[in-house]
Parts: C-alpha cells; structure tokens; sequence
C-alpha cells in the first residue's frame, strides 16, 4: 500500500528544513522547533494539520516581529521548492493578516507561490476583505509570471477542493469573472487549467451563467476553445441540453431516435468486492447524417446508507457516419479506494449515450471472503 501524504513531513523534513533555517538564523532553536513540531498527537495529524503544526512552530521559534521571521524565510526560500513547502504561504496566512501587514503578506504570497502554492493561503485574505483581495488577484492575473497568474485564478475557486469555501464567490461570482476574463487566452497550459477549473466550480451553481460565457468565449482563440470545453465537462456530464447542442452532440428526436438498437451485459452477475468484471456493450445510431456522440457507463453505487449514488465512466467521445455500429468492452475494477468505498447490494449499470440511457444491466455485489468469516 502507497504512504499516506502526510508521511512527507517526517522527523528527516523536519531535521532539513532546520539546518535551513539555522543558517540563516543562527538563533533557531533546532531541537525544540522538532519537539514542538512533532508533540501528540503527532501521528494522529492528517496532512493539513501536520503542515499547520509545523507552521505554527515555526512562529514560535523564528523571530517575533513578522517583518524579521519573512527576512528568514526569504534567505532560504530558494531552496525550498515543491509541494512540502507549503508551509511557506501557509505561515503568511496563520502569522500574516494584522492590517499592518497586508503589503508584506502580498509581497510574500507572491513570491512563495512560485515554490510551492499560495491557493490555500489566499483564501482567509479573501474572506475577510474580499473587494481588496480580488484587486489584488486582478493585479496578479496580469503578472509576468505563470504562477502568480494561476494564484489569481486557482486562490478565488469558488469550490477549490482541500481548500476554504468561498461562499460570497458561490453566490455571485462576478468579481471572479473580472480575472478569468483576463486569463482566458493566457498563453501557459498551467494557467488556462486554473482557468477551466474556476469555470467548472462556478458551473455547479450558475450552469446558465457559464454556458452564456461558453458560447461568448468559443471561437475566439484555440487556446480559449480549450478552456471551454474542460470549463463544461460537468455540465456535459449532467447532458445540459444546451452545453449539448453548443458541442454539437446529436439530440433524440420522437421521429428519429439517436440510438436504435442497443444492449449492454456484465460477464458476471455476481462478484467479490475487490474483484473486476468485464461488461459488454453494443449499439447502433441512427441512419443518415454523421453524429457525434458520447457514450458512458453509469454505475448506481450503493452507498452505507443503503440509498444509491450515480458515477458516469466514459467509453467514447466522437463523431461518427449514421448507421453506424459500435461495440467495446470495458474491465471494471470493484476495489476500494481512497475517494470511494464499496458495500455489497445491487448495482445497476446504465449504458448512456449522450446522456439518454440506452441499456441497463444488473451486478450483485457481496462482500469477500475474509469479510464475510469476521462477521
């Protein structure tokens, strides 16, 4: 099994960015900055909490006056690069946020994100004073430097997943919009999928709102067309007619069905969680002109509860000549993992093609063996 994330803040971290410290800070207090780190319940933290003890001792141990511990961090920051140094911003938004300090902290995120990131740290700024913090972001989004115009997009997710809600931004998105505009032909892939992302959030709550800036936006650029079409792949999903029609996926109609024949079967009927099954699909469009489709699985996932949760799999996205026959298989793995468990009871699997469903199967799925002899 893979370590968990937060095994990356360990003593041996903790020990290196010390020595880091320590020489530039002659001062630092090595061994009581790790005891304080790593005091109970340590190994109890998950990875925010682990990076938040961590910044917080850090506070402790560096220099009282904010303006002087920064200094430290500055000295040292250009060998701290990458994902665990999230501490860096992370200090900026536990130690940064007296009025006093707003233009060093600006200066600070700036310069830490490039390191690591600074979207998490944003968000408190934004949250208590979100008119000057997304002035700041506008000013951001214009900056020579990828990251910092990613920061501008990624930091005001309405939804950033790990990250604080901003439900002001939830409600009315507008202000957010001001940057995206900015950034939709940004010419960094790192920044125009911050861009699609930021989209894709807000769709959740405005799917007309982001459907009226699709079509605005669709056309003007190929770098912009790419954002649209990753900013609507929720909405695609969910077989919004009118995202639908924009992306030029055929529609049923009562004379003219899309799909005229069409069949879906699982190799088994009954399976192990943890074990795969293979399913089987085959359908036929209708006669006549060429037709793009999407074709998915849906999965009703038994939840605890004993009530069900859809999942789409996609199979194929393309266009293809009327009449035409398609089939595939596709192996599904029923092992748990990380973002989703598995219970036994019915599954119904549902074969759609855009969006309509088309064939449906049925899987029983029952604990293993080993659950089963605990029980």
């Amino acid at each position: 099994m893979a370590e968990p994330l937060k095994a990356m803040y360990n003593k041996e971290f903790l020990h290196s960015l010390a020595g880091k410290v320590q020489r530039a800070y002659s001062s630092f207090d090595t061994e009581g900055f790790i005891a304080a780190a790593m005091a109970e319940p340590w190994e109890e933290l998950e990875l925010k909490g682990r990076m938040r003890r961590i910044t917080q001792s850090l506070g402790e141990y560096l220099p009282s006056r904010y303006e002087d511990a920064l200094r430290v961090l500055y000295e040292i920051d250009k060998d701290c690069v990458g994902f665990p140094y999230l501490i860096f911003p992370d200090f900026v938004e536990v130690h940064g946020q007296a009025p006093e300090h707003w233009e060093l902290s600006m200066e600070a995120l700036e310069r830490f994100t490039s390191k690591s990131s600074a979207e998490f740290a944003v968000r408190p700024f934004l949250l208590r004073e979100p008119e000057r913090m997304m002035a700041q972001m506008l000013i951001w989004s214009r900056h020579e430097n990828e990251h910092v115009r990613r920061l501008s997009s990624e930091g005001c997710r309405p939804r950033l997943p790990w990250g604080q809600a901003l439900p002001m931004f939830k409600r009315d998105p507008a202000p957010v919009l001001l940057v995206l505009e900015q950034l939709k032909a940004d010419p960094s892939l790192y920044v125009r999928k911050s861009v699609a992302n930021n989209l894709n959030d807000i769709a959740k709550d405005h799917p007309a709102l982001v459907l009226e800036i699709a079509k605005r936006w669709k056309g003007q650029h190929p770098d912009t067309d790419w954002i649209v079409r990753h900013a609507c792949r929720s909405l695609i999903r969910k077989a919004d007619p009118g995202v639908m029609a924009l992306f030029g996926y055929a529609e049923s109609e009562d004379s003219a069905p899309l799909v005229v024949g069409a069949s879906l079967t699982a190799a088994s009927e009954a399976l192990k969680i943890g074990e795969s099954s293979e399913l089987t699909y085959e359908l036929r469009v209708r006669e006549g002109e060429p037709v793009r489709i999407r074709i998915e699985y849906g999965i009703d996932f038994v939840k605890a509860s004993g009530k069900t949760s859809r999942k789409l799999f996609l199979l194929s996205d393309k266009t293809v000549p009327g009449g035409t026959r398609l089939a595939g298989t596709r192996t599904h793995r029923w092992a748990d993992l990380t973002t989703r468990r598995h219970y036994p009871g019915e599954h119904l699997i549902t074969l759609l093609v855009n969006g309509r469903e088309a064939a449906t199967t049925l899987i029983k799925l029952e604990l293993p063996e080993e659950a089963e002899g605990g029980v």
